[in-house]
């Protein structure tokens, strides 16, 4: 050990060649990092949520006469010369509902293949997936209306592993993990304009299944991304000191091995073990090593003290408070969103008494203000990362926990999401047309702070090793709410008479439901807190484990 020190102390200089390939390491991963955070971004903004842009694709597909057959059948039993496509409308809402369903269900197993085989097999499920689902639709007709049911479900299990594999990608930029995880899922909610652009092109003579053929085309993108600017298995938190990830185009020396190949035993063999060293030539590197061996320096408390935390267990997590009142916050609000989108094309088509023209200039209205999405999703990142910083510098004068500090941030997060969804929610209820303008303003507002702080959230109440099974989990379970989608769309056709009025007063009511779970994590932080006290430490023992198994 006194030769740890001899040498720290001595400043050992490298070789110039040693010292400028450490530069131009640390340069390039730079670059790469930056590469994948806007690669990223560009794969969740224009493929990952696109089925949400279904009431533009609706539009497109009614011109094409997709399930027209329904509308002729229902006007026969009609007296009148009017046309009713009420069955036409209803053929689409199920459509929609069943593509989001599986976009939510399907998250708990693809999630568990994400946690379980890692980047690239998650990946290259999503692009297999997703080929097949642009694939189904380019080769669709009204003849064969009925393949848009599997295109949508592949799409949506598609484009849920593409944002599930890039949220990672926020474990790259460290103090500003929480806006890039919020940036991302605003980038998801943005996609669903690519079905507008869809509509656009179509309009001006380009056809539908060359679109979708060149959208099936960028899966050798998607791979190119795969191999080289993301990691096979999984991105850690907090980031190692000379962290490196992907397949690198220059030969590599062993000193520029990736974290993962340098954390394989089969890599290490007797003749690596001398170029270990080499590893050192980074001084952030040299001083993760004197840092480990000092470890070994102090009493046996210290060295306790330094181990890593209890395993909290995945199942302690599922059946904590936590997360129940959480997927109860998700449900609700989701239910509200997917019920908007799914019944927009016949709720424009109604208000504007059957102008098509202005049906569409509300549809373009619509999902252009879900294009800013990714401007307005940032901003629950950027609540939660300055929120957390205050709390920090606040606790760690009272000896509160980091840990504890970023669950506190959250409360602020979550009610303000609540409130956006209740005015948006009021606005819907509304039957007149031009509030529907402020409608869709805050439709994408509380859309946004919703995906992005349910992913936020997750990441900062559980441990990071179970993200991908409790995202997934949570997604799922709140799919299977969103199911009654379907039944209140039948509900306003049938009993209502295609007045959605009442349904949309319940749902108002049901939001304020979700005004627990604020609390609730409120009521956690609190208890937490008043148990440190008691406890008269400064750092909360094993971490997160005792506050999940106490709220079970």
């Amino acid at each position: 050990m006194d030769d740890l020190y001899q040498e720290k102390g001595s400043e050992k200089e490298f070789p110039q060649d040693q010292q400028g390939s450490a530069m131009e390491l640390r340069g390039s991963s730079t670059a790469k990092r930056l590469a994948t955070l806007l690669s990223g971004l560009v794969e969740c903004m224009c493929f990952a949520g696109v089925i949400f842009g279904w009431a533009s694709l609706v539009y497109v597909l009614k011109g094409m006469h997709y399930f027209e057959d329904l509308c002729m059948s229902a006007a026969a039993n009609q007296t009148s010369n009017v046309t009713d496509c009420s069955a036409q409308d209803e053929q689409f809402s199920l459509i929609f509902t069943i593509g989001s369903f599986m976009n939510n269900f399907m998250t708990f197993p693809t999630g568990y293949i994400f946690d379980r085989f890692g980047t690239t097999a998650a990946r290259l499920l999503a692009i297999s997936a997703y080929t097949t689902g642009t694939l189904l639709i380019a080769f669709s007709s009204a003849v064969t209306a009925l393949m848009l049911f599997p295109a949508l479900t592949f799409l949506s299990v598609g484009g849920i592993l593409f944002i599930l594999t890039n949220m990672q990608v926020g474990n790259l930029f460290g103090k500003h993990r929480s806006t890039i995880i919020t940036l991302y899922n605003g980038a998801f909610d943005s996609s669903s304009a690519v079905f507008l652009v869809i509509k656009l092109l179509y309009e001006q003579g380009l056809s539908l299944r060359t679109m979708f053929l060149f959208m099936s085309a960028c899966s050798a993108w998607h791979l190119i991304r795969t191999f080289f600017l993301m990691p096979r298995s999984h991105i850690p938190y907090p980031l190692p000191p000379g962290y490196t990830y992907g397949v690198s185009c220059h030969k590599r020396s062993r000193s520029y091995r990736t974290y993962e190949e340098q954390r394989s035993p089969k890599v290490l063999d007797e003749n690596d073990a001398e170029d270990s060293d080499n590893l050192h030539a980074d001084p952030a590197l040299e001083e993760n090593s004197t840092n480990k061996g000092l470890v070994g320096i102090g009493d046996a408390e210290t060295a306790a003290n330094l181990k890593a935390p209890a395993v909290v267990s995945f199942w302690s997590c599922v059946f904590s408070k936590l997360f129940f009142w959480h997927l109860v916050w998700l449900s609700v609000m989701q239910l509200r969103h997917y019920l908007f989108i799914g019944t927009l094309n016949p709720m424009l088509t109604q208000l504007a008494e059957g102008d098509a023209a202005l049906v569409s200039s509300y549809t373009n209205a619509f999902a252009f203000t879900q294009f800013c999405g990714v401007i307005c999703a940032p901003w629950n990142g950027l609540i939660l990362d300055r929120h957390k910083r205050g709390h920090k510098k606040e606790g760690s004068s009272q000896g509160v926990p980091d840990s504890l500090a970023d669950l506190r941030s959250c409360v602020l997060s979550l009610v303000i999401t609540v409130l956006q969804c209740v005015a948006f929610s009021i606005c819907a209820s509304i039957p007149v047309l031009p509030v529907q303008y402020a409608t869709f303003i805050l439709q994408v507002l509380s859309r946004s702070f919703l995906y992005g702080g349910n992913a936020a959230f997750l990441a900062i109440a559980f441990p990071l090793e179970h993200f991908g099974k409790l995202y997934g989990l949570v997604m799922g379970l709140s799919a299977v709410v969103s199911l009654l989608q379907y039944p209140c769309f039948s509900l306003i056709r049938g009993p209502l008479n295609g007045d959605p009025f009442y349904v949309n007063i319940g749902l108002v009511v049901l939001m304020f439901l979700a005004l627990v779970n604020p609390v609730m994590v409120w009521l956690e932080c609190k208890r937490r807190q008043n148990e440190q006290h008691i406890a008269g430490s400064p750092a909360l023992t094993a971490g997160k484990k005792e506050g999940l198994e106490s709220s079970i």
